[in-house]
């Protein structure tokens, strides 16, 4: 099987460990820079021939935050070609947008903190009094890792906000604070409709974010029957095939708080000692036989 690896970096840990694991089981991979091959499509014109990007059977989008659009641009040209991936485009948008996935959970009835969608500076003091007043999350509507997500504990932190907001004018999300979980919560690594790996971070001192990234620590964890499901249903939502889902424990139970779409490798692999890469590249290989088999119906 040909795999394509859609990535930027090469040398990141998530993309070796993709590429090791689908070479060890007998497949040839080709690294794609998302970039380049956005560029190559964005220049398809009326006067120009389509370009010929890497012929692959099956996809593993590695998408960083910052080049979204490019990477929907090149999943969707392979999406129009048949090739199967362990994460749509649809899906990959959707995970992306914080205010977007929040309303697709709660359509489908997934328990998660309550949020309100700001989108005017004048609307910040009225939503913290709705939610209870201080301490209030604040997040962009787009961002991993962490980034973009502060802690609001008084008048002083949210008319901080108001000024930058004056600038940036961005929509912004404000969520409930859960102090009970003690700057705990949970990543599941979902594929296909497994729950492969699950770690609990915990937050450094005087950090309130879990995210490895922040500085947090992390410890393998056994999932209970309801996080589990918790986690697949999510991935399910959001229409992806393999997920980072992360999960808060609150007094009224496990409440969802978002799912990555290019969940890193690294920190999960290592707390959990579970191979997670080997089986992401067997899920695309059986999303792959899985098409070979629809077609052979055809024909």
């Amino acid at each position: 099987m040909r795999i394509g690896i859609l990535s930027r970096n090469a040398s990141l840990y998530s993309t070796r460990r993709l590429q090791v694991a689908a070479e060890e089981r007998g497949h040839q991979v080709f690294l794609i820079d998302t970039i380049r091959a956005a560029v190559q499509l964005s220049r398809v014109g009326p006067r120009r021939p389509h370009p010929r990007l890497t012929a692959v059977d099956g996809l593993i989008p590695r998408i960083g935050a910052s080049i979204t659009e490019y990477g929907l641009m090149v999943v969707r040209h392979y999406e129009g070609r048949g090739v199967v991936s362990t994460a749509s485009a649809s899906g990959i948008a959707y995970s992306r947008d914080k205010r977007l996935s929040q309303r697709l959970f709660s359509q489908v009835g997934l328990p998660v903190p309550r949020t309100l969608a700001l989108y005017r500076a004048d609307e910040l003091l009225p939503g913290i009094e709705s939610l209870g007043g201080y301490p209030v999350v604040l997040k962009q509507r787009r961002g991993t890792q962490g980034r973009g997500v502060v802690l609001l504990q008084g008048e002083l932190a949210a008319q901080s906000v108001l000024d930058a907001w004056a600038l940036q004018r961005k929509p912004l999300l404000l969520q409930e604070f859960i102090p009970e979980a003690e700057g705990r919560d949970i990543r599941v690594i979902v594929v296909g409709d497994r729950c492969v790996a699950a770690m609990q971070r915990e937050a450094q001192a005087g950090e309130f974010r879990a995210n490895l990234h922040q500085g947090g620590m992390a410890r393998p964890i056994i999932l209970s029957h309801e996080m589990r499901g918790l986690a697949l249903r999510a991935a399910r939502a959001l229409e992806l095939g393999v997920a980072g889902v992360d999960i808060i424990e609150s007094g009224r139970g496990p409440l969802l708080l978002e799912a990555n779409s290019s969940p890193g490798l690294e920190g999960i692999e290592r707390a959990s000692s579970e191979d997670v890469a080997g089986a992401i590249v067997i899920y695309l290989e059986a999303l792959a036989a899985r098409r070979q088999r629809r077609r052979r119906r055809r024909a």
